[in-house]
């Protein structure tokens, strides 16, 4: 995957347009990433034991094809490349050549 979570993305399509924001989630195999505020909706809920009733915002993914790196070190939409040193296989920014670190804290 060449965006992970922890990464500063840049939404480039629908609602949310032009936002930047970080990933909280990806799910590899559907090809969808959760950004932090971004793709909120609303949500009626009916009160039920403990859990308060109202309207709620739920996050909803976004198709990974619809979102672009934001480098750390250059701080400008970038491609992500892959090279490898040593036995690691390192993400490397298109635009500064530069290796891009994961800080996820997880």
């Amino acid at each position: 995957m060449k965006i992970k979570k922890g990464d500063k993305v840049k939404i480039l399509l629908g609602k949310d347009r032009g936002k930047e924001g970080k990933v909280v989630f990806v799910r590899g195999k559907e090809r969808k990433v959760f950004v932090e505020g971004a793709n909120l909706y609303k949500r009626h809920v009916k009160k039920q034991g403990t859990i308060e009733g109202g309207i709620i915002d739920i996050p909803k993914p976004l198709d990974i094809s619809n979102v672009v790196l934001v480098c750390p070190n250059c701080q400008k939409a970038a491609r992500v490349g892959f090279k490898i040193v040593g036995n690691e296989k390192v993400r490397i920014c298109k635009k500064c050549t530069k290796e891009i670190k994961t800080n996820a804290k997880a």
